[in-house]
């Protein structure tokens, strides 16, 4: 047995907590000398308080906790808890990190303002018509990892074998959601299949005979501006983007060994 101070070294949880947490008769002391008043705790009240920090971190009020020690939870139900909880976290870091990726971009994007010129290289190029096989989804440009996730657990391995290398994404704006796009994630075909998956969308995407196109990798500073610089080159060179024709991401890896990829920004144009 323990004496309250002792109890408080081990568990590193301070006296008045603990006085506290038998006071509401959540983790009462073990013994009470009732000559001098001190209380003594056991060591497996380690674990009790241990369970008590696991439910304060799944954020469970006090009321409840003492409820909880009462229904005695099993370790799995408790461990179930701890898994949904770290997702949720988990979730949250992902939008966080996001938002930092995004400011980062703004901030590099002021850097660049009233700089004209650019250092990459835009081209006019034609596309011809291509079969295409994509997830059709509403999201933001952060969710497109996540449609190619959950478009290549769907993929059956004959289909994979058609699908051509490269990432695809077609996006178009969507009137009544400011902060939404229509996203098309998938492949093109090396040729047709006979018939279409359900959860997928097959189609032949039209010719294009003019896109302005630009080419970088991922991890490189065009990233950030490369939308800026095609639409400057576009408004200098007199040209307009063609109305109701998704703009196309082509998505290129460099090698096994890099995280980076080689991007490729497609946005179909006319003459004024």
């Amino acid at each position: 047995m323990f004496k309250i101070s002792e109890f408080s070294r081990l568990s590193k949880v301070s006296l008045k907590t603990l006085r506290y947490y038998d006071q509401i008769g959540m983790l009462k002391p073990r013994k009470v000398d009732h000559d001098t008043g001190y209380r003594y705790y056991s060591a497996d009240q380690l674990l009790e308080l241990n369970r008590i920090f696991i439910y304060k971190e799944l954020g469970f009020t006090l009321p409840q906790i003492i409820q909880l020690l009462r229904e005695d939870i099993t370790l799995e139900h408790i461990q179930g808890m701890f898994k949904l909880k770290k997702n949720e976290i988990q979730h949250i870091i992902d939008m966080e990190q996001a938002k930092l990726s995004r400011i980062e971009e703004r901030m590099q994007l002021i850097d660049r303002e009233g700089q004209v010129e650019t250092g990459q290289e835009i081209r006019i190029k034609a596309e011809g018509t291509q079969p295409f096989l994509s997830l059709k989804a509403r999201g933001r440009e952060e969710d497109i990892p996540d449609l190619f996730r959950t478009f290549n657990q769907l993929l059956t391995k004959e289909t994979r074998q058609l699908a051509q290398s490269p990432q695809v994404v077609l996006w178009k704006e969507i009137d009544e959601q400011e902060d939404e796009f229509e996203f098309e994630v998938g492949y093109f075909l090396t040729r047709e299949l006979p018939l279409s998956p359900d959860a997928f969308q097959l189609r032949i995407l039209p010719p294009e005979p003019m896109m302005a196109t630009m080419t970088f990798r991922s991890d490189s500073t065009f990233a950030c501006t490369a939308c800026v610089d095609l639409a400057k080159w576009i408004e200098k060179n007199n040209y307009q983007i063609k109305e109701n024709e998704p703009g196309r991401e082509i998505y290129l890896p460099l090698s096994t060994k890099q995280d980076a990829q080689l991007m490729e920004l497609q946005i179909p144009i006319i003459n004024r």
